[in-house]
């Protein structure tokens, strides 16, 4: 997904096993980011980053979303361990990681892999994609989103 290109539609479950469809966010901004694994070193810094700022996206009228291919259960875990905030919703098949461009080859300790491509969107009111970064660094990156989510409003 780059800048300007229409975020696809997509149904999944959150941490609670309820349905979550993209519709409900028509004519809202909300950021979404793609992450391997729950209960990693890196992706437990991310969530819980996006967590501790929760309240700074939610006065921008920002809701946060994070996606890996874990299940309901581990994400469930993941939430209650970490005490997270945000909405994590479970892709196994990922169709929406695929379907974003956050699924492809990869190195991980120097071997060719095939998995998640940490990413991270903000997707407009429009449904367009307004701001995108791959392969992110976790260190300052929750920082950045934000910084760009004010000067996007």
């Amino acid at each position: 997904m780059e800048t300007g290109e229409t975020f696809p539609d997509f149904v999944l479950q959150d941490e609670n096993g309820d349905e979550f469809d993209s519709k409900q966010l028509k004519g809202k901004r909300y950021v979404i980011y793609f992450y391997p694994k729950d209960n990693t070193s890196g992706c437990t810094r991310e969530a819980i980053g996006f967590s501790e700022k929760l309240d700074d996206f939610e006065a921008l009228g920002i809701q946060v979303i994070g996606v890996s291919k874990d299940t309901v259960a581990s994400h469930r875990k993941f939430v209650d361990s970490k005490e997270l905030r945000i909405k994590l919703l479970s892709d196994p098949d990922h169709i929406l990681l695929e379907a974003s461009g956050a699924w492809g080859t990869k190195i991980m300790y120097g071997k060719e892999t095939t998995g998640t491509i940490r990413s991270t969107f903000i997707v407009g009111k429009d449904g367009k994609v307004e701001a995108a970064w791959k392969k992110v660094k976790v260190d300052g990156h929750v920082d950045k989103v934000l910084e760009k989510a004010r000067s996007l409003s």
